[in-house]
């Protein structure tokens, strides 16, 4: 009886274990940049694989560098993948919420960073500056002086 239990108690331990390793998340934040590519992936377990345009500018220099960010989503979070594939029709900028998975395990994606959800950013609305038209100076014909009448 005595050994039944230690290996039940075995086996819950090595369940919460993997339960934890497959579902449990070590951080989570959020990225925000611009929709560069969404593809559905996978033989056996479809996800959608996408990267994001991340950038700014450098410090020192003041150029402008640009990163891509490798990420994955879930094949049934319909949601997302909707407002994914909207920021890529409109061209508007994203603010994706993630997940770093431990491992790349085959039924979470290609990548460790999973998708949870998409918040969609407007366009800032910059106020247009109307210039003033230049108006032409008025020409006058040219007096000649030197005829006498």
């Amino acid at each position: 009886m005595r050994k039944w239990l230690f290996l039940v108690i075995f086996f819950l331990i090595l369940g919460g274990i993997f339960y934890y390793v497959t579902f449990g998340y070590y951080s989570d934040g959020t990225r925000v940049g611009s929709l560069v590519k969404l593809s559905r992936k996978g033989y056996v377990f479809k996800t959608y694989e996408g990267q994001l345009m991340v950038g700014g500018m450098s410090d020192g220099t003041g150029t402008f560098n640009s990163t891509t960010w490798d990420f994955s989503v879930d094949g049934d979070n319909d949601a997302v993948v909707n407002a994914l594939n909207e920021s890529q029709r409109t061209g508007q900028r994203v603010s994706l919420h993630y997940e770093e998975k431990f491992f790349k395990l085959p039924w979470n994606g290609d990548t460790e960073y999973f998708v949870i959800s998409v918040e969609l950013i407007p366009a800032p609305n910059v106020p247009r500056q109307v210039l003033p038209t230049p108006q032409p100076e008025p020409q006058t014909a040219p007096v000649d002086t030197t005829k006498a009448i």
